[in-house]
């Protein structure tokens, strides 16, 4: 017989930001969780789901170069890029018929689940950019807007970052499980994201966020107590205090390594004719050397960069899990107060206009700026995005652009994706279910917990 199973992925979720959240804290056993490297959300879900590492399932970050099409995409969508069996696979194996949702976890679309939620603006062929999400079946769309709203896009990311798209993600949970009674139920809860970045997890800031979360969590974990249902929580990463920002494009071009091709007075970046450039991606960054004879000399490059940590080679990749075909062919890992843009310009006035937008599908690497109203002058980028939002309802074409491009020196406070150095400040795995208590779980076996809890027998790797 197997028991329901709602499964929180609580996004930046530490012992040390437990306290502030007395629900969630107590619902059962507690447990060191580790992580992958990259230890960010992309990976860390992947390896859950699979059981595998980054070298197995090939999910290297939150985006990579993808050499056959010679482009740099990150926070792609779909599924088919997880290479391995999933979660639910295993499940249906040993019950067939096992029914799951996906509310928000990454690469969600086309996943052989029964009921899916992620987020999926409208883009009209005029230009604009509307709020909504995507779901399978399509029914399940006026099902949740029509009880919710419009899924709130613009709280899931951006300045206006907060909490109404976590809060709107655990009640399309609560209405799921209650409409059609999944056997596992997987939410993806991101609002500690946001004010960790912006202020460090040892703001005030950071503890008042943890609050919120759990105040939006606790209708959910009613809800799953009335249905019986195990709850297992987990984090992906821990936010570290991070203010030190690495512009590592800038240094490869300035060494004649990177190169850029111009438009209309703007300059992008050219993969195709670069000898080498990053892939940066919070704490770490996946460097692509075209010639096998330059990587000596770009890794001396790099290892000799402030900021710079570790350098992977292809047995430092090996070693850490991450020697996959999509991975760089150096990783380099930042200190523990640094992070690394993706800044390739020299001269702003040669940025592309969409380095001022939130715009995390054309910048080739994660940009925490998108965070914040352009810290040089909040003011005139709120009044701009006032204007542009005017310019949007009165039906004229319109360009949201209040990104800073100097916000990592200014605002960023907090980072992740390395391994971390005190568990306080790591991942942690919670769980209703004492017969599987545990002082850690390691990532990799979080697939065989969740199995073992919704009572199900798999054949993989043991945690006891």
């Amino acid at each position: 017989m197997t028991t329901p199973l709602l499964v929180l992925d609580v996004v930046g979720l530490t012992p040390r930001l437990l306290a502030h959240m007395p629900r969630l804290s107590a619902i059962g056993f507690q447990a060191e969780l580790g992580t992958v490297l990259p230890a960010v959300t992309c990976s860390a879900q992947s390896t859950f789901l699979t059981g595998l590492l980054p070298s197995e399932h090939g999910i290297v970050g939150n985006g990579w170069y993808f050499r056959d099409l010679g482009e740099v995409f990150l926070w792609r969508q779909h599924n088919r890029l997880v290479q391995g069996e999933k979660l639910w696979d295993a499940a249906r194996a040993a019950r067939p018929g096992y029914t799951v949702a996906n509310v928000c976890w990454w690469y969600a679309m086309g996943a052989d689940v029964d009921w899916t939620v992620t987020p999926r603006p409208i883009y009209y062929a005029d230009g604009r950019k509307e709020p909504d999400c995507y779901t399978a079946p399509p029914s399940l769309h006026d099902e949740l807007t029509g009880r919710l709203g419009p899924f709130p896009l613009f709280t899931y990311w951006g300045p206006n970052a907060g909490i109404a798209s976590s809060t709107w993600i655990c009640r399309a949970a609560e209405q799921i499980m209650a409409d059609h009674d999944p056997d596992l139920t997987l939410v993806y809860v991101p609002h500690l994201d946001y004010d960790l970045q912006r202020f460090g997890p040892s703001s005030p800031e950071a503890a008042r966020a943890a609050r919120a979360v759990d105040d939006i969590l606790a209708p959910l974990l009613d809800a799953a107590r009335n249905r019986g249902a195990t709850v297992v929580a987990l984090s992906e990463y821990g936010i570290t205090d991070a203010h030190r920002p690495i512009d590592i494009n800038r240094v490869l071009r300035a060494e004649g390594l990177l190169h850029v091709y111009t438009q209309d007075g703007m300059e992008y970046l050219d993969p195709w004719t670069s000898a080498a450039f990053a892939v940066a991606d919070h704490q770490i960054a996946h460097v692509y050397v075209r010639d096998p004879a330059d990587r000596d000399r770009v890794q001396r490059l790099c290892a000799r960069l402030p900021g710079v940590d570790v350098v992977l080679d292809a047995a430092g990749k090996r070693a850490h899990g991450l020697d996959h075909e999509r991975a760089g062919d150096l990783v380099l890992i930042a200190d523990p107060d640094a992070w690394f843009t993706y800044y390739y310009w020299l001269d702003d006035a040669r940025a592309p206009d969409f380095a001022r937008l939130v715009e995390i599908h054309r910048k080739p690497g994660y940009d925490p700026a998108e965070l914040f109203f352009d810290p040089a002058n909040p003011g005139a980028a709120k009044l701009r995005a006032a204007k542009a939002l005017l310019r949007k309802k009165t039906g004229f074409r319109y360009l949201m652009n209040p990104v800073g491009l100097d916000a990592g020196a200014r605002a960023v406070r907090g980072s992740h994706g390395r391994l971390p150095a005190d568990p306080q400040d790591g991942p942690v795995l919670l769980c209703s279910d004492p017969a599987l208590a545990r002082e850690r779980v390691e990532a990799v076996q979080v697939k065989d917990l969740l199995l073992r809890a919704a009572g199900l027998t798999h054949d993989a790797v043991s945690i006891d």
